[in-house]
């Protein structure tokens, strides 16, 4: 089984040589997949109305769907920054997260919302549209709202899992290449 990659809408989605695409997921459209970024298995990206990027050493983990709506219609693109930890089972629409963001398991974030730099959204968390998690804060709840200030050292926990998940998709990469 492999990835299943395509253009739509005169839109070929740009993955960088180094970028891990899982067998299973899907990613089509106006979407770019920066150097040492992953999206595994079963993960949806859906660029045909706007653009979707996913930056450098970011990583969107299993079952989650990222999806846009057209601009002509108030649509945003979703923008990953780079180091970034997006858990299992996510859904995001139409919205950012900056460099060293987290985003945990089953998490929902909607237009125009934002996880700022070494900020983080709880598992389960829904963020409203055009909600903004702050650097230093984790959100929770539905909907989300400031749980409390991130410990010492867990603004970092997305930069120590982005490296985590670059190694794990070598690994990944290089069991599908010996099975053939």
């Amino acid at each position: 089984m492999k990835p299943l990659i395509f253009p739509i809408g005169g839109k070929q989605p740009k993955i960088h040589e180094s970028a891990f695409i899982a067998p299973g997921a899907v990613v089509c459209g106006d979407v770019e997949v920066h150097e040492n970024a992953s999206v595994w298995y079963g993960c949806v990206l859906r660029g045909d109305t706007n653009k979707i990027v996913v930056g450098k050493g970011s990583n969107v983990q299993d079952g989650t769907v990222v999806h846009v709506d057209d601009p002509r219609w108030g649509g945003l693109p979703v923008v990953i920054g780079e180091n970034v930890l997006i858990g299992h089972k996510c859904m995001l629409h139409g919205c950012t997260i900056e460099d060293g963001g987290f985003v945990g398991m089953c998490a929902t974030m909607l237009d125009g919302s934002v996880v700022k730099t070494g900020a983080a959204l709880a598992a389960g968390a829904f963020l409203s549209p055009k909600k903004v998690v702050p650097t230093g804060e984790m959100w929770a709840g539905m909907p989300a709202r400031k749980f409390r200030d991130l410990k010492e050292g867990e603004d970092r926990m997305a930069l120590i899992g982005a490296a985590h998940y670059v190694e794990e998709a070598r690994a990944h990469r290089a069991a599908l290449k010996a099975r053939g």
